[in-house]
């Protein structure tokens, strides 16, 4: 049974549901919206990040050039926007079900948490490697140790943004990683009638929380992890909750479970 959120005081008046704004894409955000709408809120959709192409593919292309020479023991995915700018321009749109011969059969491939596991399966590349915790400390503890051959080298497609805490912890485990520049990522204004008061906003991500403060200033805000939590903070929100899960799912109890406490 879905938790019922008691009517707030909010942009609706005493006796509307609380407004939720999802700080996603609408067609990455439809489950969520769903799963919010069931438990008794007010939640819109909209991007204040995008993911740009690198100004200069050349290191992309070579990445992807040596891939498809086998150079890498492992590819390291660590978000769904890395899996698109690293596949989507070799394969096509996402939704391609067989991967070509140069996509790298004989890599091994790591993904941070299920939504970057299914984003390779749209492309056809099985996951060979997901942590139980789905952020860049569980996939750095559960990856393992670099064996003794001739390259053990990782291929690490990351946005511009990107910390580099991850190449760090590999490269302690004794892995050579090349880290490409995948993506950069682009704030993308709110339309004007989004900019108003809102009882929770939901980020995914640090570069979303930043985009969300310079936006609409601080706010009572979800996150998806501690890393985009910590973020937050950083930026003057305020964190009501963190999903247990980077899902949909925990992402709509820990909004309803916050709303409930406040």
């Amino acid at each position: 049974m879905t938790e019922q959120v008691p009517p707030a005081a909010g942009p609706h008046g005493p006796a509307g549901p609380p407004a939720v704004l999802v700080a996603r894409a609408p067609e990455r955000a439809s489950g969520l919206l769903a799963l919010l709408r069931e438990r008794g809120l007010d939640p819109v959709a909209a991007p204040v990040i995008e993911r740009a192409p690198v100004e200069d593919p050349a290191e992309l292309d070579a990445a992807r050039a040596r891939l498809a020479d086998g150079r890498y023991a492992w590819v390291v995915i660590t978000s769904v926007n890395a899996v698109y700018a690293l596949l989507g321009a070799r394969i096509g749109a996402p939704g391609d079900s067989t991967p070509p011969d140069d996509v790298g059969r004989t890599t091994w491939w790591a993904a941070v948490g299920p939504a970057t596991q299914r984003a390779l399966a749209r492309y056809g590349v099985a996951a060979d490697l997901v942590p139980g915790t789905a952020s860049a400390a569980g996939l750095a503890d559960a990856f393992p140790r670099a064996a003794e051959r001739t390259e053990p080298r990782v291929l690490l497609p990351l946005g511009d943004l990107a910390a580099d805490t991850l190449r760090t912890e590999l490269e302690a485990k004794g892995w050579a990683v090349d880290v490409v520049t995948a993506y950069r990522t682009v704030a993308r204004e709110l339309p004007p009638e989004l900019h108003r008061r809102y009882d929770v906003v939901v980020v995914a991500s640090g570069s979303a929380a930043r985009q969300v403060a310079a936006q609409l200033g601080p706010q009572r805000v979800v996150a998806i992890g501690e890393p985009s939590a910590g973020t937050a903070r950083a930026v003057g929100h305020t964190v009501l909750g963190v999903a247990a899960q980077p899902t949909d799912e925990s992402l709509a109890d820990a909004v309803a479970e916050a709303l409930v406490r406040t």
